[in-house]
C-alpha cells in the first residue's frame, strides 16, 4: 500500500460515521501495521482509542507515537498529538502533565484555536479558572476587533485576579492562535469527537 493509498484508507475510515467503536479500533490495527511510518500508525490507533473512549489505551499509542519521532515525520498531526494527549491526560486525571503538554505543544495552522481551547479547559480541571478566562479571551480577541478594548480590560482583570491569589500566570501567549478556516476540518473537536461537541476529546473525535 502506498502512503497516498494508506492515507486515502485512514481517512475513509474515520468518514464512516455508522461503524462501531471496537469495528473502527480493528480495522484501524490493521492499517496501523500497513502505515508508511510507526509513528503514523501509533497516532492514528491512539485516536480511536481516543474517540472510542478507552483513554488509557489511547495513552500509550499516543505516547508510542511521540517516541517514535513523529514531531519528524509529519508536522500537523504532531501539533494534533499534543492536543489529544493532553486532552486524554486529562481526562484520566493527569492535570499537570496535561498542561505541560499544551505547554511545550509545537504551533500549526491546522489545529487552529484548538490548542486555546483546551488549555482552558486544562487550566479549568486544575481550579486556575482566571487563567482559563484568560486564555479564553485572548484566543478569541483577534476574531473580534471591534471589540479588542472590552477584552483587553477583561484580560486584565482576570491576570490581576491570578496573580492576586498567587497563581502561576501561564506565559505563553495564545494571541497568535488564530481560528482558521482553513485547518483541517478531523482535527477540530475530533475524529471521535467527530461530530460530536462534548468537551471529553476534542481532536481525536473531530475527524472527518
Amino acid at each position: 500500500m502506498s502512503p497516498g493509498e494508506w492515507e486515502a484508507a485512514v481517512s475513509e475510515l474515520w468518514s464512516d460515521a455508522v461503524l462501531e467503536p471496537e469495528d473502527r479500533i480493528e480495522r484501524m490495527r490493521a492499517l496501523a501495521d500497513q502505515a508508511p511510518h510507526p509513528a503514523l500508525g501509533a497516532f492514528e490507533l491512539g485516536g480511536v482509542f481516543d474517540s472510542g473512549g478507552r483513554e488509557a489505551d489511547a495513552d500509550v499509542q499516543y505516547a508510542a507515537a511521540a517516541d517514535l519521532g513523529l514531531a519528524g515525520i509529519d508536522r500537523a498531526r504532531a501539533a494534533q498529538l499534543a492536543i489529544q494527549h493532553a486532552s486524554t491526560l486529562r481526562n484520566l486525571g493527569r492535570v499537570d502533565e496535561a498542561l505541560r503538554m499544551l505547554r511545550d505543544a509545537p504551533a500549526h495552522e491546522s489545529v487552529g484555536a484548538a490548542h486555546a481551547v483546551f488549555l482552558a479547559l486544562t487550566l479549568h480541571s486544575a481550579g486556575r479558572k482566571d487563567e482559563a478566562l484568560r486564555v479564553s479571551i485572548e484566543a478569541i480577541e483577534p476574531t473580534r476587533p471591534r471589540c479588542n478594548r472590552s477584552m483587553r480590560n477583561y484580560r486584565s482583570e482576570s491576570r490581576g485576579s491570578a496573580d492576586r491569589r498567587g497563581r502561576t500566570v501561564e506565559p505563553r501567549d495564545h494571541r497568535s492562535l488564530r481560528v482558521s478556516s482553513a485547518a483541517r476540518p478531523r482535527v477540530m473537536p475530533g475524529r471521535g469527537d467527530v461530530g460530536k461537541a462534548d468537551t471529553r476529546h476534542g481532536l481525536a473525535r473531530s475527524r472527518e
